[in-house]
């Protein structure tokens, strides 16, 4: 209970504002709006608004939707005839279908969108209020016959940049080391105000995380610290914050990239892909911490979401925008067949996404 509490909370808030960036738009464009789902399945309670909708909280807590009004798909202009026969004129105006290419797609496009606001949002929360690390990375030690050593790193140097990622802070090295998906990595060194580069291939050593968790952990053997041992914590300007912030989403939302770009080509390790449930053990891991740790998961989890909600595969948002285009290039709608059949494929893809996530997930929790 200690892990699922929080995750409920964390998934709550990420769904209901991916839903509600949905809803928002199609609301916006006077789209009918019949059911605002919290989770799946059977509902355990709701209530109806002034316009109709229906907001409920489902018993499965691993996603949402937003159901329009009328919502079915449309592949011939015979078909929107006839469903145009079925609704009077007053209703017609709330049809998604009939909406402008260009409605459908933000209203679609909407939900991932809230995702990467709400993780700019909470960024820009904690380095205004809490304040950003920005403690200068000084090595204090290199271990001997490590890549650091072998490849000239020194007691005393300064780490400016990795991989062409500027390091503001000591603790931003782990970070760009762990998700760096290069073989041999870039390492921009200042020593004694001279300007050095090191191309350091790093161990695959087996590890725990901060959290005691077992990860597979790339590591080149070395220890740092702070300058004259003094962190430099620093609360933020708006302006700077935002920077920040953004800064921040957009190395996740890469670097992820770069992670699923790994494991298609077989380069990247696919171990280290979880599901629901090692997320609902990390947030609650994390949650014990405090709040400021569990806003910055939430953040994270809420990018993840976001960026694979725009993934083209069908089922998706992403996919959705990419018939959209289709529809934009061509015309008109693709054909009902072809478009089943990109379902199909989609669905496909989702269920072995999740059945391996889950192995991952139980193999994690050594249950194999």
């Amino acid at each position: 209970m200690n892990y699922l509490i929080p995750f409920i909370i964390l998934i709550t808030v990420v769904v209901f504002i991916h839903e509600y960036g949905h809803y928002y738009f199609a609301k916006k464009y006077n789209v009918g709006v019949t059911d605002f789902s919290i989770g799946f399945g059977k509902e355990i309670f709701g209530w109806n608004d002034k316009s109709g909708t229906r907001w409920k909280i489902c018993w499965i807590p691993l996603g949402g939707y937003v159901k329009f009004f009328g919502d079915r798909n449309v592949f011939s202009q015979s078909e929107q005839n006839e469903i145009l026969k079925e609704y009077n004129t007053a209703d017609q105006k709330k049809l998604f279908i009939l909406k402008p290419l260009y409605q459908r797609s933000l209203i679609v496009a909407a939900g991932p969108i809230a995702n990467f606001i709400l993780a700019l949002l909470i960024f820009i929360f904690i380095y205004m209020f809490v304040g950003k690390d920005m403690t200068p990375a000084i090595v204090n030690e290199v271990q001997k016959d490590s890549p650091a050593y072998i490849s000239g790193i020194k007691k005393n140097d300064r780490i400016i940049s990795i991989d062409n990622n500027k390091v503001n802070s000591i603790l931003e090295v782990s970070t760009f080391i762990s998700t760096s998906t290069s073989e041999i990595i870039e390492f921009f060194i200042l020593r004694n105000d001279q300007e050095l580069i090191f191309n350091i291939k790093p161990d695959l050593v087996e590890s725990e995380d901060q959290l005691g968790n077992k990860i597979k952990k790339r590591m080149i053997g070395i220890k740092l610290g702070p300058f004259n041992n003094e962190f430099n914590n620093v609360k933020l300007g708006p302006t700077k914050a935002i920077f920040y912030s953004v800064k921040e989403v957009w190395f996740v939302s890469i670097t992820s990239l770069k992670y699923i770009g790994s494991m298609i080509t077989g380069s990247g390790d696919s171990s280290q892909l979880g599901g629901p449930i090692r997320i609902a053990k990390i947030t609650g891991q994390v949650a014990e911490y405090g709040i400021i740790p569990f806003l910055s998961v939430m953040a994270y989890i809420s990018i993840s979401l976001g960026l694979i909600n725009l993934f083209p595969i069908p089922m998706l948002d992403g996919g959705h925008l990419m018939f959209y285009l289709f529809e934009k290039l061509l015309g008109r709608p693709l054909q009902q067949k072809t478009q089943e059949g990109f379902f199909r494929i989609g669905l496909f893809l989702l269920f072995s996404l999740m059945f391996f996530a889950t192995f991952n997930d139980l193999k994690y929790l050594g249950l194999f």
